[in-house]
């Protein structure tokens, strides 16, 4: 990269930083800033601007607001007030923002469950939210209703707490007491005598995913809600009202509440949002709503790409799509496939309290490296880090891999969980000097070239084999280049006898692969270490609810016959045979060796 190039670069980040002053005071600790104050905002500015497109309906700011008053009302008539933990369970749809936003009018605290969770761990996230009552959308009722059934105990919430609200699409109720009879009841306008909530009180709870454990409930600040959205609305996008957004992540998660509701409130553009993603109708929607930016996330984009060509992925409006995890070996495919002008990647933590951005769009990086933020050398394996005779932690060098971390202080607080022990692992002591604290991201990256940083492998997702340490990420993109490979997704497995853990994928493919050819290519492409020792072929790949690859289960179940039923194949000699009863007990006594 030339110096000219080096310039223009900065001075493009410089302007997009610039438009960031100007949401500073929203977020000071004393500010009187909330999601239902920047709903305020909307309104006094435009209130005949569309802000919410969903199936056919389109509300403007007036509407909008009229239904998050009502929302208040009944919430209020509930007997749920300032503070008060309300656990809501719905999928993406305007009730879902009517509930939220209408209890940030009333200064409570909205929990966001992840819809894909059931049993003990819905009932987790239920109860460490503290709840006061609880919203379920008639599409998730029944697994509520299972949670009483097993006589599971809330202390403060019984079955007469939960307010179930309707859903066309799901008819079929539970029998709580009904959202929308207390709603029809509720009068027209503001609700008096309204809290004025602070920037620096909590107004929501995002959950982890769970996927090593019981979800953590993640406290988001007004503050934070304001400062995230303003990144992507002011940061990343320059979004205008004249902008369309298309959201088909889940609102539970902070992408989709960050990226969607929070950006276009404070930007004046409209969300045009689905019920759930999906890759046969996306583009179609895409041009129908008209929209100029969508919102991607995990594998997201390769499942558009494994889609057959239709004449709407091109003939859409789009100026930008923005999100996180497009891959560097699909990035350039995705873009010029779908004819989107810019890709503006970003990086950041539910819980974290720092974000990385790029928005030149530098393929393959998630942002430059920048004060506050340090990339520390550590065991790729178990992400310790290493500490030198002193005790302190040393950076790593450029075209080298670490663990990210972020300086926690004034400016740049760690609001962590609602259980404490919980937050305090996520913090390092003592990094550079006596009393620094920094922020634990678990995630390894690379340092590149001029700052650029890209994403490496989640902590725990690397593992060591053969004396060298296997990124899990970078043998994927290789795999995923096999002939009739749609989709893999790597992780280390445990074998008796054998030092560290050998790799094993997990592919879907289309009806052109052949484990052979496939043999062929991993053995040419892939030196010794790397190789996937053991495969297993799906036809669908366990994702979480945000199209990340989920790992912990496909570690857990390994190449045991008796968990899997999918068809299994062992690298021997540099062909893949099938794994039958006998090999794999020769592999579990030490007869069979892997070389």
């Amino acid at each position: 990269m030339g110096r000219l190039e080096r310039l223009a670069i900065g001075a493009q980040e410089i302007r997009a930083a610039g438009r960031l002053l100007g949401t500073l005071p929203k977020v000071l600790p004393n500010a009187k800033w909330s999601t239902a104050r920047l709903l305020d905002e909307r309104v006094r500015r435009a209130p005949e601007d569309a802000a919410l497109l969903y199936l056919e309906r389109r509300y403007t700011w007036r509407e909008l607001d009229a239904e998050v008053d009502r929302w208040a009302h009944a919430l209020r008539a509930a007997e749920i007030g300032r503070g008060d933990g309300v656990p809501l369970l719905m999928d993406n749809r305007p009730e879902f923002l009517f509930a939220m936003t209408a209890l940030s009018r009333i200064g409570a605290v909205a929990a966001l469950i992840n819809t894909g969770i059931a049993g003990p761990a819905l009932a987790h996230a239920i109860r460490v939210s503290g709840p006061k009552r609880m919203i379920v959308g008639t599409e998730h009722a029944a697994k509520v209703r299972a949670l009483f059934e097993g006589q599971t105990d809330f202390d403060s919430l019984g079955q007469q707490d939960i307010l179930e609200q309707r859903d066309a699409e799901f008819p079929d109720s539970a029998n709580f007491a009904s959202m929308d009879a207390l709603l029809e009841v509720q009068p027209n306008g503001r609700p008096s005598g309204l809290p004025d909530p602070l920037a620096s009180e909590c107004g929501s709870y995002i959950y982890t995913s769970g996927t090593t454990g019981m979800p953590k409930a993640a406290i988001i600040t007004n503050s934070r809600f304001i400062m995230a959205g303003a990144t992507f609305a002011k940061l990343m996008t320059d979004m205008k009202p004249s902008d369309v957004l298309y959201m088909t992540l889940p609102l539970y998660h902070s992408t989709g509440m960050f990226a969607g509701w929070s950006c276009v409130l404070q930007s004046g553009a409209c969300m045009a949002l689905q019920r759930k993603f999906s890759a046969s109708r996306c583009w179609d929607d895409i041009e129908r709503y008209e929209a100029t930016i969508f919102v991607y996330i995990g594998e997201l984009c390769r499942y558009l790409l494994h889609q057959e060509e239709r004449p709407s992925e091109t003939r859409h409006r789009l100026r930008l799509a923005m999100g996180n995890g497009l891959r560097p070996d699909i990035w350039e495919e995705f873009q010029n496939r779908f004819g989107i002008p810019s890709i503006r990647e970003f990086y950041g933590a539910t819980e974290g309290n720092s974000v990385l951005v790029n928005v030149t769009g530098e393929r393959g990086k998630i942002g430059r490296l920048r004060a506050g933020l340090a990339i520390l050398d550590c065991d790729a394996e178990t992400g310790e880090v290493i500490r030198n005779a002193e005790g302190r932690c040393e950076c790593v060098e450029e075209g080298e891999k670490g663990l990210l971390v972020a300086r926690i202080n004034a400016a740049l607080r760690f609001d962590g969980y609602v259980d404490r022990e919980a937050s305090e692992k996520k913090i390092l002591h003592g990094v550079f000097n006596e009393g620094d604290t920094f922020f634990n991201t678990g995630d390894l990256v690379g340092l590149g070239e001029n700052g650029w940083i890209s994403f490496a492998d989640r902590v725990g997702d690397t593992f060591r084999w053969k004396g060298e340490n296997v990124s899990t990420n970078e043998v994927a993109e290789i795999l995923n280049r096999a002939p009739g490979v749609l989709e893999s997704n790597v992780y280390g497995v445990r074998v008796p006898g054998a030092d560290g853990r050998a790799g094993m994928a997990s592919l879907n493919c289309d009806d052109t692969f052949s484990i052979d050819g496939f043999a062929t290519f991993v053995v040419e492409e892939l030196p010794g270490f790397q190789r996937p020792y053991f495969v297993r072929l799906q036809r669908d790949m366990r994702i979480t609810g945000t199209f990340k690859h989920q790992k912990f289960d496909y570690r857990r179940e390994a190449f045991d016959l008796s968990q899997v039923d999918d068809p299994l194949y062992l690298l021997d000699d540099g062909k893949y045979v099938q794994l039958d009863r006998t090999l794999y007990e020769a592999l579990m006594s030490g007869e069979k060796v892997l070389r």
